[in-house]
């Protein structure tokens, strides 16, 4: 395949030399087809925070490369993940998020147990080759790590803390399984999903993109972006104290120096974007809607030296506002990238030394496809 080929050129030269990704790499639905099969077909994806399904029954669900899928807190409080499919008719069986005692089918009222198992089935009875304790809802891969929620659609996907190692290692100090998710939105834009993943992963684009909130606080000279991971990639910025959540509350005695102000930027491949700081997080965890729109998962939170805080609502509530506006910035942004990448004059351009996480992000993407996942 074309696009396919010219992503393997484009990453095949060292990082002193690199260019950003082909046009065709956002705009070929034969390469979106590709990356639903050999890359969100096979790897981990994030449906969110753990926190947000604490009792039995609670659900949430997404789509995952066509695959309707549902996540659930069982009666003995493990997540698991199973097809959303009923198994009589095919019609998907929930919608959203919520909480269920069983899973009922909204076309036959067929009955699942928590576990997937089959309840009852009405009117059944007559046929021959039914049997109740044959049919259940297929499971698919679900862990926790580091309090989010991974799924897999890929049953022989090595553990994420096998994959992941290297991130415990990196901001395992930081306690993020702790942090406790306080909003979570689900948004649509109209652009390709790795301009938006590219977007997240530098930071160059913050002085200009953002100059009406964030863009002013930043200083381009202490950026940091270090070689990322074959799983990840990163980067950080020093904030200053001009934000009391971006800091490390004064009860928070496990940072230290420099941890008490550093924000890191991590990129877990394929689709989740993590901010940390040591006051809050946010995220978005991305999945495709054609070349050119992306469905994002949008959510963050505080640690949980705020959460007890007295003045942590006011601050969140000031902090929330300032993330909507910051994202909104974004969405302009990237939705115009989409619109050049579209021209027929577009052409790669080359990277700044900020753009190194784009750079690996491209070879990740170019591993995958040349592999086969």
């Amino acid at each position: 395949m074309k696009s396919v080929q010219e992503l393997c050129n484009n990453v095949a030269v060292p990082f002193e030399q690199a260019r950003a990704m082909p046009p065709s790499v956002y705009t070929s639905p034969e390469f979106l087809n590709q990356e639903l099969s050999k890359v969100f077909g096979s790897e981990w994806l994030c449906a969110g925070r753990a926190s947000s399904l604490p009792n039995p029954g609670d659900y949430t669900t997404m789509e995952i490369a066509g695959d309707p899928i549902m996540i659930l807190r069982d009666r003995e409080g493990q997540l698991r993940a199973q097809s959303n499919v009923c198994r009589h008719r095919m019609s998907t069986l929930l919608e959203g998020r919520g909480t269920v005692k069983s899973v009922v089918c909204p076309y036959h009222a067929w009955t699942y147990n928590l576990d997937g198992s089959l309840r009852g089935a009405p009117a059944m009875m007559h046929n021959e080759s039914f049997c109740k304790s044959d049919i259940k809802l297929p499971q698919i891969r679900c862990e926790e790590w580091l309090g989010w929620i991974m799924v897999s659609l890929n049953p022989d996907a090595a553990p994420v803390a096998e994959g992941l190692a290297g991130i415990g290692g990196l901001i395992g100090h930081y306690g993020m399984e702790n942090y406790v998710e306080s909003f979570r939105e689900t948004h649509r834009w109209n652009t390709n999903w790795k301009v938006l993943a590219e977007n997240f992963m530098e930071s160059y684009h913050l002085p200009v993109c953002h100059s009406g909130t964030i863009g002013g606080t930043v200083d381009l000279a202490l950026m940091t972006c270090p070689e990322g991971q074959p799983g990840f990639n990163y980067h950080w910025i020093m904030k200053d104290n001009s934000m009391a959540l971006t800091l490390a509350h004064p009860n928070n005695s496990h940072l230290q120096g420099e941890d008490r102000n550093k924000t890191y930027l991590l990129a877990v491949y394929p689709a989740l974007m993590i901010t940390l700081t040591p006051g809050y997080f946010w995220y978005l965890s991305l999945h495709p809607d054609g070349p050119d729109h992306v469905n994002i998962l949008y959510g963050g939170g505080l640690a949980p030296e705020f959460v007890d805080d007295p003045e942590a609502d006011r601050h969140f509530q000031a902090l929330k506002t300032l993330l909507d506006e910051v994202n909104e910035e974004d969405r302009t942004c990237t939705e115009s990238v989409y619109r050049g990448l579209c021209s027929r004059t577009a052409e790669s351009g080359p990277l700044s030394h900020l753009e190194r996480p784009n750079y690996e992000f491209a070879q990740y993407l170019n591993s995958k496809l040349q592999d086969g996942g």
